[in-house]
């Protein structure tokens, strides 16, 4: 933590760099209360701007000024006089008794009230004194001889909205700039242009918060009605935005379902557009017994399945929707035959897992095994088309701390990206996707990507991939994930082997006692079977069972 310490001031700095960032970028989309606040927090004394700034990053907005003992800052009460001035904060709030009892310690209360009963618990004295204290007064009311004093922020609302505006979401703090600066966390730098903004205009910033609103209404039990009834129109124009939306309202058609409220749970995902909400609300159709109206729906969705995902989920309830509705009967579906492997094996001793079990029974001195899951495509895939992913279009990237691109899930972003993906993935065509790949795996190392685990990566895996996977099956893989990235990124087999003399390789699902394959598993196993590339289903049954 040297070089974050080595500057006291650092968080001081990098609430500044997010009102230099804000002020250059997005000075057209703030309000009066915004704008006045970012040009006149610089002329203010240093101390009184990191006191400020210490408050905003604490929890709450309510602080006894004995607690804001910093040693850079010095004396709190000083620091604050120059704030005061400025609306920002007021001292000696009018408080509530539950902040008051926020405030104060056990001791503290019973000094203030007079308690005689001093062992009994903080909530319980609480509970007890709230109908005698129903009114708010002034901090120094409640407790005249008191030694310290309080101060109350009143402009977190505002800070809020500025970090919004920074990052594009209220998921990420200020401690994403100290991770940073420690190198617990590194982002790839991407250039900004004037297009790249997360909101476009004064109404999208509105709309986030109303719809973060609901969010958190709806994550804490309300009402799921007046969620519905205050939630905000569809943003059509800002497709990232608009996307949260949806899954809120998927979310919402969940909630209904769990509960039976058919009605609901229909009219909730009809108005969706959130992937899978087709097929849910086919779904719940069966489940009321509307079987003619299902069967209609599911006509249409076969027409033009949204993804392999819904035509998976099609083929398996049209079968049976034709069935109650005495249609005759439709083929089934003929499922392409993959390999199998059959275990018995002892089960272990000391501490063990499936797939490890699998892997040290199948390795060999001359195939060596690996459990790689997800990592390893995705790696691949990273790899390979790390300047694509990274590409810096409108909308994409607009602040320095992006894991990834905010469109990364949205259903145009191949589409917005196709040349630069295109160019790509030809690599695999003419042989130099292997240095490319080599090279952005030793210089991108540890930069924040969503396909990159690298602690489930070295050199020695990459190259036997490259070695052994040819690379008509890489270019089949990364297809693939393009053609979803949000359902594809997952599925992928346990394991790998490889025979590196040769130059081949077996991807290998494990399925323990009583496992099945999943969906997105089988999806995956059935293209790998559909494209000629090896894969294999490991049944492990365990001896004497």
């Amino acid at each position: 933590m040297i070089r974050v310490l080595e500057n006291e001031f650092y968080y001081l700095d990098n609430f500044q760099r997010v009102l230099d960032w804000i002020g250059q970028r997005y000075d057209d989309l703030l309000n009066d209360e915004e704008r006045a606040f970012v040009a006149a927090f610089p002329s203010l004394p240093r101390p009184s701007r990191a006191l400020f700034v210490r408050m905003v990053m604490r929890k709450g907005d309510l602080f006894r000024a004995s607690k804001l003992n910093y040693a850079e800052i010095g004396c709190p009460a000083a620091a604050a006089h120059h704030l005061l001035a400025t609306g920002w904060i007021v001292a000696d709030p009018v408080i509530s008794l539950d902040e008051l009892f926020e405030l104060l310690s056990k001791p503290e209360i019973a000094l203030v009230f007079r308690l005689a009963q001093k062992s009994a618990r903080k909530a319980d004295q609480l509970q007890a004194l709230r109908a005698q204290f129903a009114d708010s007064r002034a901090f120094s009311s409640w407790y005249r001889d008191c030694p310290d004093s309080a101060l109350r922020i009143l402009v977190k609302p505002l800070c809020d909205r500025l970090r919004l505006i920074f990052f594009g979401n209220l998921r990420q703090d200020w401690t994403e700039f100290v991770l940073s600066d420690l190198g617990v966390y590194r982002y790839e730098q991407v250039e900004f242009s004037t297009a790249s903004r997360g909101f476009r205009t004064r109404r999208d910033i509105d709309h986030y918060l109303q719809l973060h609103a609901c969010r958190e209404r709806f994550a804490t039990d309300g009402s799921p009605e007046d969620v519905l009834r205050d939630l905000p129109p569809p943003a059509r124009e800002n497709e990232w935005l608009d996307s949260r939306r949806e899954r809120l309202l998927f979310q919402i058609g969940q909630h209904y379902e769990k509960r039976r409220d058919w009605p609901n749970a229909h009219s909730v995902y009809t108005r969706c557009r959130y992937p899978g909400a087709r097929a849910r609300a086919i779904r719940v159709l069966e489940k009321n017994e509307q079987y003619a109206a299902a069967y209609e729906l599911l006509e249409l969705a076969q027409r033009a399945p949204e993804s392999d995902a819904e035509r998976q989920h099609l083929l398996r309830i049209g079968p049976r929707l034709a069935r109650k509705l005495g249609h005759a009967k439709t083929p089934a579906r003929r499922i392409p035959a993959m390999q199998r492997i059959d275990l018995r094996l002892p089960m272990p001793r000391e501490e063990w897992w499936v797939e490890g079990v699998v892997r040290d029974h199948l390795a060999r001195e001359d195939a060596p095994v690996f459990y790689v899951e997800n990592a390893l495509a995705n790696a691949m895939f990273g790899l390979l088309c790390w300047r694509a992913i990274f590409c810096a279009i409108p909308g994409a990237f607009f602040h320095p701390f992006h894991r990834s691109p905010a469109d990364l899930h949205s259903g145009d972003f191949h589409q917005r990206r196709e040349r630069e993906f295109a160019a790509c993935l030809a690599e695999l065509d003419d042989g130099r996707y292997r240095d490319t790949i080599r090279r952005n795996f030793l210089e991108k190392s540890g930069i924040q990507s969503p396909f990159l685990h690298w602690d489930y990566l070295d050199a020695g895996l990459i190259d036997l991939a490259l070695d052994c996977i040819p690379a008509a099956h890489l270019k089949k893989w990364c297809e693939r994930i393009l053609q979803d990235v949000k359902a594809n990124r997952s599925g992928f087999p346990d394991l790998i082997q490889f025979w590196p003399m040769e130059r081949r390789y077996n991807m290998i699902e494990v399925k323990g006692p009583g496992d099945r394959l999943q969906d997105s598993q089988l999806r995956w196993i059935e293209y790998c079977t559909e494209h000629q590339m090896p894969v294999a289903v490991c049944y492990l049954q365990w001896e004497g069972s």
